[in-house]
């Protein structure tokens, strides 16, 4: 569904939903689009197992020292302090018009949550890895009390309880994408702004309780921009900056507890996204008498156990070893995920991240709606260009879903090289193959319909 404050923006402010606009905006039907987008899956695929026979990404020996200028550059202090006050600096602000601003669409509050951050946490991230970490208010704030007390900000109270592994950022992240996609007062300061203050206080607590390992396992923002940041070129190994493909980058994500839950609710809450803005889905809602907030939440949720299931299935059916356990199969696989997540992220949010994002940059510049040009762009015109050439945007954004899935596909596929025994490194790939085609088929289809 449009995200209420996309919805309300674009009724005051003239901007289009964040869909392609439907099948209409490109030149081939949509069961060409699907079948020329199985097609290279599966002519990839097909190119993998005759070329690709041998693992290549070793997350202990890929990569190369990165430009001896930018090592020393970004071994520098100054190069952590930096980002650490701008996100300490662009937080306070937005605190401050939490507090203070209009309770409106207008107070840039919701443009620096929904666009700012859920959305641009991905490019940025995919340019400049963990992103999030670097600027994270909540690490600073928890150094900060740390050097207060002459306690270490890496060190808790307590040991961080692996079992959990990613799964409190799983239910964080699935917090966040009701607020945005279902609760139906997102648009209001009051909820939005409570959200928040919970998220800062949970994460003060854990950082206290379990250092900095809680925020790498449990902050959803962290988790989210780490994850995506291992599609970038950066990496560092022993304290080295190194540069290396983003496929090695993908294949170094360990396999932890939770992170096909992440995966999962980041790649099912996009897809319910388009879901909810197709109209048999709002025709459904406005002729039926059960509550929609209700179905809402409920399709929700399905969406996102729906690809969990349908993942986790596709790898349990593939071929073990005598010492590969099958359940451990989801998680192991789960990394290759994350390219179908920033495909969708693409595909789906493009021209709402660049219009809205603008809008909120000029909106930035009067912080409490009096007519104020503090940061002098109160004037910048939306960056509308893109919307108004449909056919190159759908192109895009197909383009996007496309090659994220046979990205995807690479990652399975030497995974599976590394995993497997040998007698079933190819069919055994079969099953995982069956369900990301019927993602690919799934998600096109969401799209043109939205």
């Amino acid at each position: 569904m449009i995200p209420p404050y996309a919805a309300a923006v674009g009724s005051s402010g003239d901007l289009t939903a964040h869909g392609i606009g439907g099948q209409q905006d490109l030149p081939i039907s949509l069961g060409l689009a699907v079948a020329g987008a199985v097609a290279a899956l599966v002519v990839s695929f097909t190119v993998l197992a005759v070329a690709w026979r041998k693992p290549r990404y070793d997350a202990a020996t890929s990569g190369r020292p990165a430009p001896r200028f930018l090592a020393r550059l970004v071994a520098n202090p100054v190069f952590t302090a930096v980002p650490r006050v701008f996100g300490m600096v662009l937080f306070l602000y937005t605190v401050m018009v939490a507090v203070f601003g209009v309770d409106k669409v207008i107070n840039p509050f919701f443009g620096i949550i929904y666009v700012w951050l859920w959305v641009g946490i991905v490019p940025m991230s995919l340019l400049f890895g963990p992103f999030w970490k670097a600027i994270s208010p909540v690490r600073t704030i928890n150094l900060l009390f740390a050097k207060v007390a002459g306690s270490d900000p890496g060190e808790g109270l307590y040991r961080y309880p692996e079992r959990l592994g990613y799964w409190p950022a799983a239910f964080g992240l699935l917090a966040f994408v009701w607020l945005e996609l279902v609760y139906p007062y997102s648009t209001e300061l009051s909820p939005v702004r409570l959200w928040f203050a919970v998220y800062v206080a949970v994460m003060l607590v854990g950082g206290a309780l379990f250092g900095n390992h809680f925020y790498e396992r449990a902050d959803p923002f962290e988790v989210y921009s780490t994850l995506v940041g291992h599609a970038s070129v950066w990496a560092v190994r022993d304290g080295v900056l190194l540069v290396r493909s983003p496929l090695a980058n993908l294949a170094s994500i360990q396999p932890v507890a939770g992170l096909l839950g992440v995966a999962g609710v980041l790649f099912g809450s996009t897809g319910f996204d388009s879901f909810g803005e197709s109209p048999p889905w709002v025709k459904f809602l406005q002729g039926t008498q059960v509550s929609g907030y209700l179905l809402n939440n409920l399709a929700l949720v399905t969406f996102c156990l729906g690809a969990m299931g349908v993942f986790a299935l596709g790898c349990v059916l593939t071929g073990t070893g005598p010492e590969q356990r099958r359940r451990d199969l989801p998680n192991a696989f789960a990394h290759s995920i994350i390219p179908i997540v920033i495909g969708y992220v693409a595909a789906h949010y493009l021209s709402f991240l660049l219009e809205v994002g603008s809008r909120t940059l000029a909106l930035a510049s009067d912080p409490f709606s009096d007519g104020s040009d503090y940061l002098g762009t109160a004037d910048l015109a939306d960056f509308t260009w893109l919307s108004y050439h449909p056919t190159l945007l759908a192109v895009i954004k197909v383009g996007a879903v496309v090659l994220g899935h046979v990205v995807a596909a690479i990652v399975a596929h030497d995974r599976a090289l590394r995993l497997l025994p040998a007698r079933h490194q190819l069919t055994g790939q079969l099953p995982l193959l069956a369900a990301m085609v019927g993602f690919t088929s799934g998600g096109l289809f969401l799209l043109f319909s939205s």
